[in-house]
This record gives C-alpha cells, structure tokens and sequence, in this order.
C-alpha cells in the first residue's frame, strides 16, 4: 500500500490498483462561523485537489464536521465515482452511499478481482456523544493478496477498536485517527484517540502497522504528532508506527 498524508483526516492510498481518499478537506486556512463556537484550521493541504489525479473511491467517516469534510472537499464529491460514508450522510449528499456497521461493498479492481470496504463503528466521543456530534463510520478494506487496512475515522473507543480487531485479524495496518481532539461541547472529553490511546489501539491490533493522521492543522486538536511518537517510544513501540510527511508517498509493508 502506499499512503500520501494531504492534512488533517486527508490522505490518498493507493491499494488493489484503486486510489482511495480519506476525508476529504481541502480548504485554506480559516475560522469557520457555527453555531455557538468557532473552528479553525491552522494549515493548508499539502497537494490541492485539483492536483490529486483521479480518485476511484472516498471514505468519508462523517459529513457534518468542517474538518473532515469542507467546502472544498464537498465540492469534489460528485467527481468522485464511489463516495462511502454513513447512512445519514447518504440522506444529506447526492450520491453517497451509506454503509450500516460490517455491511460491506466489493469494488472491482483493475486486475478483475475485488477489493471489499466494510463499515464499521466508530465512536466520537464518549457514551451517547452521537446525540452531540453526530454518527460516524471507520472502514476496513481488504483484498486477495492485499494488506488488511483499517482506517478508524473520528473514533475514541478503545472497545470499538477491539470489536473491529476480532473480526478482521490479522489488520495488516491501521489508519488510526488520533490528535485528542476536544470542544467545550462535551465538557473537553475527548472526541478522537489520544496518544495514550492509541498505544493501546496498537497493543489490541497485534502486529499491525500504525499510521497516525488527523493530528495537527487544527486548534481543537490537544495532542500533534510530537506527543503521538513520543508515547510510542515510551512503550517500546515506535518501530510499529510509520509517521508521514505532508505531501510525500509512503509505501507500507
């Protein structure tokens, strides 16, 4: 697999002879007016959309949040020909199709065979955060002689994690959405994987390999990458991780 970290949530694999995009944000930086709050974004991506190529299939974790999905990013959606997300984003967004948990879809590859994208939960918060900010969906893709890839959206559960880790083992490599994200909406719990957590992702998920992004570029985001690598050199587990420059392809064995 090969893997090119745009920013945020953002990044393109390349997998089966597809070119997947997770999330797709592609605005300068900004303050964005919601209600009650403000969001800002303190980066731009590292490649503009208009310089991607093509793109056979988006993952989108959830529509409903500025930096996973903004204008530029939804602006590219109807080009794209396969958008996965959830349920409800396929009833706000023409075109997308809505995956339940472990309900599965099998695209064709270049080479005549499949690769298979399964919806799975994803947590954004604590228990019952859903009411506050929404449902979200992680995905695992896989293919006949292809790593297992899991990529975990805007999740914080450990016990999703878990549940997502029996089901498919061996994961090969985990696109694991971390940065401790927080907002005065939920009294500062966190909404995404801190550090910490992440480690943990990494002992449940066996040998895979961790690739963590939706870190930095943000100002509710309480943990870059800094803290993300120095917890896993703290736990003895920094040859498991593969830390990506913005803009620059990484292949993943």
């Amino acid at each position: 697999m090969k893997i090119t970290h745009i920013g945020g949530p953002t990044a393109v694999l390349n997998l089966g002879g597809l070119t997947f995009l997770t999330d797709p944000a592609f605005d300068e930086p900004r303050d964005y007016q919601l209600p009650g709050r403000v969001m800002t974004k303190l980066t731009g991506p590292a490649i503009p959309a208009a310089d991607l190529g093509p793109i056979d299939v988006v993952l989108l974790s959830h529509d409903e949040h500025k930096d996973n999905l903004d204008d530029a990013g939804r602006a590219l959606l109807p080009s794209i020909p396969t958008v996965l997300s959830t349920p409800g984003a396929a009833l706000r967004i023409e075109g997308v199709r809505g995956l339940e948990n472990w309900e599965t879809v099998n695209l064709p590859r270049p080479d005549g065979g499949v690769v298979t994208v399964t919806g799975v939960p994803a947590l954004h918060g604590p228990e019952g955060a859903e009411s506050v900010v929404g449902f979200v969906t992680g995905f695992v893709v896989q293919g006949e002689g292809l790593p297992t890839v899991y990529v975990s959206g805007d999740n914080a559960s450990l016990g999703h994690v878990k549940e997502i880790a029996d089901r498919f083992a061996p994961i090969d490599v985990a696109v694991l959405f971390a940065g401790a994200a927080r907002t005065g909406l939920l009294n500062g719990a966190n909404l995404t994987l801190t550090s910490e957590d992440s480690v943990e992702a990494a002992r449940i998920l066996g040998d895979a390999t961790i690739i963590p992004v939706h870190t930095e570029g943000w100002t509710h985001f309480s943990e870059g990458p800094e803290q993300f690598l120095a917890a896993f050199q703290e736990a003895g587990l920094e040859h498991r991780t593969q830390m990506l420059s913005h803009g620059v392809p990484k292949t993943v064995t």
